[in-house]
């Protein structure tokens, strides 16, 4: 079974977000800027063992490497910004794939959403916008991600690369897509792709007819009680100050019905997303170690469902700190996620490789 976990490759400045936010802007700008916002309520979340990463930094990438390795995370997916052939946040992945270090096994998830100033808390303003030119873009598009798609350390999924579509509502025609992408795959002698659709924060439930191999579903992992859903209620009519707040759940709940075909389950470390959308943001309230492991322990008989040489479980993830989503260690739990995930892997006679 793959143990995948999604890695944002922000930590580092581009001269785009130097233009939209200010010289030397990184994810860590919002992070360390976070303040608590209610009482009991944790921020902001500063990283432990491997600092305030810079992925620009050959050593830095072997160290998370190594971490997850240790603890049973059998790959990295990198998420990939496409923009009409402009790229953004590239060098991390390139320089994987140039230099073949570390010896770490990852896959691509293709974010083609347009980017807002949401990362600053300005959802309304459009930074850079997703489009679809054609044919030609498909094949420039593909032609970028080719020395991935070719590289060893590679993931395959039923003998074929893996990749994700974030949003797969918002192509133009998603069938077309899948068809377009699987023939340059097949010409390209790489017998196709295994691709995936990415399910649960959009309407879109067309991927088995439109030809996606399999979703993933990413939903939060809030328990909706009757206390939150009345809080929510009160901070949506302005009668009480955000942000919104939810209990972690007790256990993963199981994909509804309406999801068909094989579904990816996806686990959550946590979630805060104050650092980026500060009083407008979304809480996972009691978010334990011991709680993100039930998750985990489900996510895993879930995955176990899937045909054999198909069963991956997705956490989302490994390094999201402005939307306290991360297992990377930090300075409250220090390594207790890791372990939690390390304990039910072994659990399930799936020890770290």
């Amino acid at each position: 079974m793959e143990v995948l976990a999604l890695y944002l490759p922000q930590y580092h400045p581009i001269p785009e977000n130097d233009r939209w936010w200010g010289k030397g802007f990184t994810e860590w700008t919002n992070v360390t800027r976070a303040r608590p916002l209610f009482a009991g309520h944790a921020q902001p979340h500063l990283p432990a063992d491997l600092g305030f990463t810079d992925l620009r930094v050959a050593e830095t990438r072997q160290a998370q490497a190594d971490l997850a390795r240790a603890h049973g995370v059998t790959g990295f997916c990198y998420w990939h910004y496409w923009f009409a052939g402009h790229r953004l946040l590239e060098r991390p992945l390139d320089e994987v794939v140039d230099s073949g270090r570390p010896e770490f096994p990852f896959c691509v998830a293709w974010a083609n959403q347009s980017w807002s100033g949401i990362w600053h808390g300005a959802p309304d303003r459009i930074l850079i916008e997703q489009t679809y030119p054609g044919p030609d873009d498909d094949r420039a598009h593909f032609a970028s991600l080719l020395p991935a798609f070719c590289d060893p350390r590679y993931i395959r999924v039923g003998g074929r690369p893996l990749f994700f579509v974030y949003q797969p509502g918002s192509l133009p025609e998603p069938a077309r897509f899948v068809e377009t992408w699987q023939k340059m795959a097949v010409d390209a002698g790489l017998g196709g792709l295994h691709l995936v659709a990415c399910l649960g924060e959009s309407p879109y439930r067309d991927q088995v007819a439109d030809g996606f191999d399999a979703g993933v579903l990413f939903r939060y992992p809030f328990a909706r009680t009757t206390e939150a859903k009345v809080r929510e209620r009160l901070v949506n009519r302005g009668l009480s100050r955000g942000p919104k707040r939810f209990p972690y759940a007790d256990v993963l709940a199981d994909p509804p019905p309406e999801f068909t075909g094989p579904i990816i389950p996806a686990v959550y470390p946590n979630w805060d997303n104050t650092p980026r959308s500060g009083r407008g943001g979304v809480v996972a309230t009691g978010a334990t170690p011991a709680r993100f492991g039930a998750h985990v322990r489900r996510g895993l008989e879930l995955a176990a469902r899937l045909p054999v040489d198909q069963q991956v479980l997705m956490i989302k993830s490994w390094n999201e700190w402005a939307e306290g989503n991360y297992l990377e260690p930090d300075q409250e739990t220090g390594t207790a996620r890791l372990e939690a995930l390390q304990f039910e892997l072994l659990r399930a006679g799936l020890g770290a490789r």
